[in-house]
């Protein structure tokens, strides 16, 4: 993956030191960043040495990016190159908008490499994934380019899913006629092409697997690929062992804000799957929740923090609405990730509303 990705290559305080200097130069800076560089209480580019020296940032409030200009947050650095508005899915709230002008292409060429090691890279895609102002299906038809691959798409507007929840107060029932909606277009679809890559997300994917008429198997697919909100345990095990016989399932943790958290295959059957955010883009901490500059012991749950460090976006210390069990590096992403990743829950925590995505 190094080999393919340049910045990867760098070390974490490098490069940290280098967004610095990106982020808050005049010349390089987007406007947003640049207006709050007075209002520190330090010089970013002066008192950044390493990585650790984010915390001087303390927390961030993403509430900050509602009502921000997209234009605002495009870095100066980036002046006349092409660049994509996307949205957050609106889980906690009115949606956040962030810009990616080379975020996406960093996303495809980690996921070929993943691809081609699990020999999967090839094929054409069926992407049962939100579309429009969203990361995921933007990032999906990049992917299929990238091989010539067929995308074919099935129109997904999480927030309506999201708003027939709150409107009903019923998440299991709630949205049951729209995800029929979502299941019926995307069964048409498997029936008439020939699809390699299936991309959805796990709560979908236990509505679309039992609905079908064979196996996902017999229609071709050689892999799930779920993104967004986790299942259960109990449901994964469910839908290996009923429906997913011969496919591979690839899942990734991690949302629009923090980027793509890759997963590593457990160590043992049984055993959870652990995702692990590739550095130096980003770096997700597992911390105490009544102390979140102290990380947890390996094994241990706590609620996740988040530093985004790329070129469109810089978020330091944004503490995730998600707790998870800190795990080790993996032999596949030598950097430490987390495990059985599920909702924060505080009395102080964002009021969310997961829906289907």
């Amino acid at each position: 993956m190094r080999e393919q990705i340049p910045p990867m290559r760098e070390s974490l305080d490098e490069w940290t030191v280098r967004m610095m200097s990106w982020h808050f130069g005049e010349e390089s800076g987007s406007p947003f960043w640049l207006a709050r560089r007075s209002r520190l209480p330090f010089d970013p580019i002066r008192d950044v040495t390493d990585y650790a020296s984010l915390r001087l940032f303390g927390l961030f409030d993403k509430t900050d990016l509602r009502g921000v200009s997209a234009r605002d947050l495009v870095p100066r650095g980036f002046a006349g190159r092409p660049f994509r508005v996307v949205e957050t899915g609106g889980t906690s709230g009115p949606p956040y908008r962030v810009v990616d002008v080379t975020r996406a292409i960093y996303d495809v060429r980690m996921y070929r490499v993943m691809l081609e090691a699990r020999g999967l890279l090839g094929g054409d895609i069926l992407a049962m994934t939100p579309s429009g102002p969203h990361a995921y299906g933007h990032f999906v038809k990049l992917l299929g380019d990238s091989w010539g691959a067929a995308v074919f798409s099935v129109d997904f507007d999480p927030r309506w899913v999201k708003h027939l929840v709150r409107a009903s107060g019923d998440a299991a029932g709630g949205a049951d006629a729209y995800v029929g909606h979502l299941v019926a277009q995307t069964a048409d679809i498997l029936r008439d092409e020939r699809i390699s890559l299936l991309f959805t997300t796990a709560k979908l994917l236990l509505s679309l697997a039992p609905a079908l008429d064979k196996p996902l198997a017999e229609y071709g697919v050689r892999a799930v690929c779920t993104g967004g909100i986790s299942c259960s345990p109990e449901e994964a095990r469910y839908l290996r062992e009923e429906y997913l016989d011969g496919v591979q399932w690839i899942d990734t943790y991690g949302n629009t804000l923090a980027g793509h958290a890759l997963q590593g295959d457990a160590p043992s059957p049984g055993e959870p799957h652990s995702y692990h955010l590739p550095p130096p883009f980003a770096v997700m901490h597992v911390v105490r929740p009544d102390d979140v500059w102290r990380e947890v012991a390996e094994g241990e749950r706590g609620r996740i923090r988040v530093v985004t460090l790329l070129e469109d976006l810089f978020l330091p210390n944004l503490l995730e609405r998600d707790s998870a069990i800190s795990a080790p590096p993996h032999p596949w992403f030598p950097w430490p990730g987390v495990a059985r990743v599920g909702p924060y829950e505080a009395e102080d925590a964002d009021q969310i509303t997961e829906g289907v995505y």
